[in-house]
This record gives C-alpha cells, sequence and structure tokens, in this order.
C-alpha cells in the first residue's frame, strides 16, 4: 500500500487527478556536436532570461506599482486609494514574473535534456535565491557606502 505523501499528493488516500511526479525517460541520447552546441546556447539564454526575470522581482516591479500608487494619490487626492491600488498592482505583476520564471525553468530543463544532459530539476530556486542575495547585498552597498547615514570621520559631509 502507499502511504508516502509525495506517492499520494498529500494526505489524501488516492492521487488527486494531474499531481504525479513527473518521470523523465533515460539518459537523452546526444545528438549531434552543432545540435549539442545550439541547444546549450538555447539553455544559457534561458537561464539569462531567468535571472532578469528574476531580478525584475526586486527593483522595477516594487518601483513601478510605488509609481502606479504615487500616480493615483495625485490624480485622487487619496494616499489610502493610492497605496491601495499599488499592493492590488503589486501581486499580479510578482505573481506573473513567477509564472513566467516557471515557464522559463520548465523550458530550460528541456533544452538541457535536448542537449544530452539528464536535467531532472531545474534551476528557478537556485536563480531566485542568488538574486535576492546580490539584490540585498547591492542594496545595503548603496544603503551604507553611496547614500550612507552620514560620515563620522567627515562630519560636514552628512545632510
Amino acid at each position: 500500500m502507499r502511504t508516502d505523501p509525495t506517492e499520494t499528493g498529500g494526505l489524501f488516500v488516492g492521487r488527486r487527478p494531474g499531481t504525479a511526479p513527473v518521470r523523465f525517460r533515460g539518459v537523452p541520447q546526444r545528438g549531434t556536436e552543432v545540435r549539442q552546441r545550439v541547444d546549450d546556447s538555447l539553455a544559457g539564454l534561458l537561464l539569462a532570461a531567468m535571472f532578469a526575470v528574476s531580478v525584475l522581482c526586486w527593483g522595477p516591479i516594487p518601483l513601478a506599482c510605488l509609481w502606479i500608487g504615487s500616480e493615483i494619490d495625485y490624480l485622487t487626492g487619496s494616499v489610502f486609494l493610492g497605496i491601495i491600488l499599488a499592493f492590488l498592482a503589486l501581486f499580479p505583476m510578482l505573481f506573473g514574473a513567477l509564472a513566467i520564471l516557471r515557464q522559463l525553468d520548465h523550458a530550460w530543463i528541456l533544452v538541457r535534456r535536448a542537449a544530452g544532459h539528464d536535467q531532472r530539476s531545474g534551476a528557478m530556486g537556485r536563480v531566485f535565491g542568488f538574486t535576492a542575495f546580490f539584490c540585498a547585498a547591492a542594496f545595503t552597498f548603496w544603503f551604507v557606502v553611496i547614500h550612507g547615514p552620514g560620515s563620522s570621520v567627515f562630519p560636514g559631509r552628512s545632510r
């Protein structure tokens, strides 16, 4: 009897439709050298696109939503309405970016398998984690070094 939650789809006795784990065939056959290079190049482009979409989640999308909120505040004179609409814009944009990231991850797995690599898992978690770390480090550098709370060595430079 199968009772492992990964096999039964959770706490249910039977598996829910559409929740079966993905089963890949054996090790993919390697194509010609040119085909492998083309597929590896396409996989690299897909990985770069994943990084670009992931970086959008940490800067441009939240800034665009803040701009939308400020425009709503300017047009209506209501700060509350601006904040609410900024949040209402933020969630679909972020979840849309994550959905695009997931589709790119699935495509990356398929292209890597087409290139002859035994790729069974995606890189979305690692890409998102790396961009989160990179953007946090960049923000910390900007906040502490560039913008700074004020220098104690050169006190006349603080504003």
